[in-house]
């Protein structure tokens, strides 16, 4: 198995923007990317989907609380205080939306590729397993960032 590709990131960083962008009406800048570790804190926000096929491993979308409340509140067009139920669903379809995106770009590629329903994560935690997490900030704001989490390998 190979180690993802500059042009497989950019796959994913594409959907990823392109998503933001229309369904949130916001204008993200891409920074600068970097291998870290899998632990997240006590006001981190997660959504965790699995990829298959010619790719395996996990690609995780994380936030602050803060930025995941306002990213929500976007979506809903409304002012979001707390992740409740829907709320909840908002930003894990935001993962869905990327993740589709994702997985047709690279089926135009010939790169097939298939994805587990999104799962959300809250709190103190670490997510281990074999492959680097290459962490990706998407800036929304100048301050505020998604981090688009690839711990993916190729075929």
């Amino acid at each position: 198995m190979a180690r993802i590709n500059a042009e497989h990131v950019n796959t994913f960083l594409m959907a990823a923007t392109k998503v933001i962008t229309e369904t949130c009406n916001l204008t993200p800048r891409v920074g600068k990317p970097y291998i870290r570790n899998s632990t997240f804190t006590s006001d981190s926000i997660v959504i965790m989907i699995g990829v298959t096929g010619e790719m395996q491993g996990q690609v995780m979308l994380a936030f602050k609380k803060e930025v995941a409340l306002a990213i929500a509140s976007k979506m809903m067009f409304m002012e979001v205080t707390q992740l409740d139920e829907i709320s909840t669903s908002a930003i894990c379809e935001l993962g869905n939306m990327i993740m589709g995106n994702a997985s047709t770009a690279f089926s135009v590629k010939n790169i097939g590729i298939d994805i587990t329903p999104p799962s959300m994560c809250e709190g103190n935690f670490t997510v281990s397993g074999a492959i680097a997490n290459m962490c990706i900030p998407i800036y929304i704001n100048d301050e505020d960032y998604v981090e688009l989490d690839l711990c993916v390998k190729q075929d």
